[in-house]
């Protein structure tokens, strides 16, 4: 994938994640009804899956022949492009009036990430990818920050409950080691959105377990392009599981989330 051919595909996925905006602006704060999928503290609504039909719309017609994989409707399609999805990332802040939440749009060929956006429709926020660089509404972002926990602030959804029925109380004494160790700990609420805030030098370090594919593919490779750290604790950013990010200098092997990092990736 050369430069130019990496621009035009973060130019669609632009496209496809700007196309929700208005839909998502207008339904924020409605406090939308909510189902949920894997139990009580996995939410959907009506709003994520009529804004992933309308990126798929998008993303078929600027891009016939890919593949597109959704979080709410599953892979669809056929061809060398494949699409991450994730039409309203911090669905649960979204559903309560929390502004913090996004669109997430990433494209892989020959598996790795060439391509992604992330939009933040309450604040028109537009954080862009490609083998070109790492861009926050058109200007050139960087990864820079704190170099060590004591300065840093941590974006961290750990523990889950996920976390908490398969470690107990090790993972509370975990975070009680996170909290202790960084300047400020804070749980936001959307993995891409976390990410975006690292590679633009926002905040300092973002960890979080249990995301899929297109919850980090977008934010994988805004964070590498901006000069962060990005690692996928699964192995690959593809494979469900953790990952870990750090702006640029940062002294990861100094810092308490070394080991997380090695006990995940020992895992």
């Amino acid at each position: 994938m050369d430069l130019s051919g990496s621009r035009e595909l973060a130019a669609i996925a632009s496209e496809a994640a700007r196309s929700v905006g208005d839909l998502l602006r207008g339904a924020f704060r409605s406090r939308p009804a909510v189902q949920t999928k894997r139990d009580f503290h996995d939410p959907v609504t009506e709003h994520d899956k009529a804004a992933e039909e309308r990126i798929r719309e998008v993303l078929t017609r600027l891009c016939p022949g890919s593949v597109v994989e959704g979080e709410e409707d599953g892979v669809r399609g056929e061809g060398d492009l494949r699409w991450y999805v994730d039409p309203i990332d911090g669905t649960a802040n979204f559903a309560a009036g929390l502004p913090f939440f996004c669109t997430s749009i990433g494209v892989a060929v020959d598996g790795a990430v060439v391509a992604g956006v992330i939009y933040d429709p309450v604040r028109d926020d537009e954080f862009t990818a490609s083998l070109d660089g790492a861009f926050c509404n058109g200007e050139p972002i960087h990864s820079r920050g704190a170099r060590a926990d004591r300065e840093a602030v941590l974006l961290s959804s750990y523990p889950t409950p996920r976390d908490l029925a398969a470690e107990g109380d090790a993972a509370l004494r975990r975070f009680g080691r996170m909290v202790n160790a960084f300047a400020s700990t804070r749980r936001p609420g959307s993995a891409a959105l976390k990410l975006a805030h690292v590679a633009a030098g926002w905040s300092d370090v973002a960890y979080g377990t249990y995301v899929n594919p297109w919850d980090v593919a977008a934010g994988s490779l805004l964070v590498e392009q901006a000069g962060g750290v990005y690692i996928p604790l699964s192995g690959s950013v593809f494979t469900p599981g953790g990952y870990l990010a750090c702006v640029g200098g940062f002294d990861l092997a100094g810092s308490v989330m070394a080991e997380v990092a090695t006990v995940r990736s020992a895992s």
